[in-house]
């Protein structure tokens, strides 16, 4: 078997994969493997528990709600919130967990838990493994006053909006926005947030019923952003997914702006202030090329990680950087945030509109994207990516024939059971050969 989390949490089809007795059981480990370490030490513990609108949820909920005050540690329920909420309020509340049930943009079918230690950063590998172990194992359970008390957090979503807009430079006053929240955890807390900042806000994906997050909408859908831009003649659009810690933009002419654009605008802007750390950013190998281009002309560095925002973190956090993020839209802004937050970034993104008084394909331009094309082949066995020879040499020969002009990236999927295979290259018509020729050997060795 393999190991259980993967680089963002447990995750899977809930009520298949991630059961409520899983739920219930990964809670109890988790409190009991931070006890050990004497986080718990001289105080009762206490978790907060937050989630996304997915029905799977509500059950899941109560299952790890049941599971941490079995193990003796009081807990507070947030409700629906973001992730990156959660984390900030792990942290402001003065928790000592922090639990989040989300499968962030997968179906609704899926579920997942991350958990948070005090200081609203994701648990580390290390911390993971040793809950992973310790499921299923004896323990004694508490009893009478040693058992966990539950109460619901009032006040959440107005602590986290307040945090939001303390961090925004200027007025967004004058800007027409269209945000779309994917029917997941930013319903409330989005429209809310560019309101309060001065926005004129139009809504569209904000009516979560617990079985249409990120379907057909968010940031892994953004053709109903576009329309409702053109349409209601706004300066830009926002697209969150269904946990809302990633952000992706549309233009007033309804162009696609993704993270790595979105990365190099805001790395300016805290380069111009005078707060970007080093003149450095930290992003992941998936960054396009055009992205690394741009910024090596800026006079920034590119500081690259593997794929996934918690090794982004943890790279800012061990070199002392305060900016990164993903192409994927996750961008984390650590002097306002632990992790990627897409509400952040959004506003962000607007304020630099604002006191630019420009608009946003202008400062797009900031990089220009070379083409890649990105292939997800499905029903392969991922587990032998890095190691089938037969693989590494069509890499190898696809490599060679691009030369310095573009790139080739084949990784396993650390969330989902699929192989993704990247190709950059200065034609978009040879990088799609290429990434098929590169899917197809997939399929060929790994199926």
């Amino acid at each position: 078997m393999g190991r259980l989390f993967g680089t963002d949490g447990v995750r899977g089809l809930a009520n298949r994969d991630l059961t409520a007795p899983l739920a219930m059981d990964l809670s109890v480990a988790a409190a009991r493997v931070l006890a050990s370490t004497g986080a718990f030490a001289g105080h009762r513990p206490v978790a907060v528990v937050g989630r996304d609108p997915r029905a799977s949820g509500e059950f899941l909920e109560a299952a790890v709600v049941a599971g941490l005050a079995s193990a003796g540690v009081d807990v507070l329920r947030l409700g629906v919130l973001p992730t990156p909420a959660v984390a900030y309020l792990t942290h402001a509340l003065d928790a000592d967990l922090g639990v989040m049930l989300s499968a962030s943009h997968n179906p609704a079918p899926d579920n997942g838990i991350k958990f948070f230690d005090r200081s609203g950063h994701k648990l580390p590998d290390e911390l993971e493994d040793r809950i992973e172990a310790a499921l299923g194992q004896d323990w004694e359970p508490p009893t009478g006053a040693g058992v966990g008390r539950v109460r619901d957090a009032h006040g959440a979503v107005e602590q986290y909006v307040a945090h939001l807009l303390s961090s925004v430079p200027v007025s967004l006053d004058g800007l027409k926005v269209v945000v779309d929240c994917a029917n997941g955890a930013s319903a409330d807390v989005a429209p809310e947030a560019l309101r309060r900042a001065g926005a004129e806000v139009i809504t569209i994906g904000a009516a979560p019923d617990g079985l249409n997050i990120n379907a057909g909408c968010g940031s892994t859908h953004l053709d109903a952003l576009k329309a409702a831009v053109r349409e209601h003649g706004a300066d830009a659009g926002i697209a969150n997914d269904g946990d809302a810690d990633r952000c992706l933009a549309v233009t007033a002419t309804g162009e696609e702006v993704d993270g790595d654009q979105i990365m190099a605008i805001l790395a300016l802007e805290l380069r111009e202030a005078g707060r970007l750390a080093r003149d450095t950013v930290v992003a992941t190998v998936m960054s396009n090329l055009g992205f690394k281009i741009a910024m090596r002309e800026a006079g920034l560095t590119v500081l690259e990680t593997a794929v996934g925002d918690r090794y982004v973190l943890e790279a800012m956090k061990r070199d002392g950087y305060n900016f990164g993020g993903e192409q994927s839209g996750h961008v984390i802004m650590l002097d306002h945030a632990t992790t990627g937050d897409g509400v952040l970034t959004g506003l962000h993104l607007l304020a630099a509109m604002a006191r630019r008084g420009r608009p946003l394909d202008e400062l797009a331009k900031a990089m220009t994207r070379l083409p890649q094309v990105l292939i997800n082949v499905k029903g392969v066995d991922k587990s032998r990516a890095k190691t089938s020879p037969e693989l590494a040499a069509a890499v190898a020969a696809a490599e060679a024939e691009l030369g310095e002009t573009g790139r080739v990236l084949l990784r396993p999927s650390g969330t989902e059971p699929m192989v993704r295979v990247m190709v950059e290259a200065a034609d978009e018509e040879r990088a799609r050969e290429l990434a098929e020729r590169l899917a197809e050997a997939v399929r060929t060795h790994l199926g």
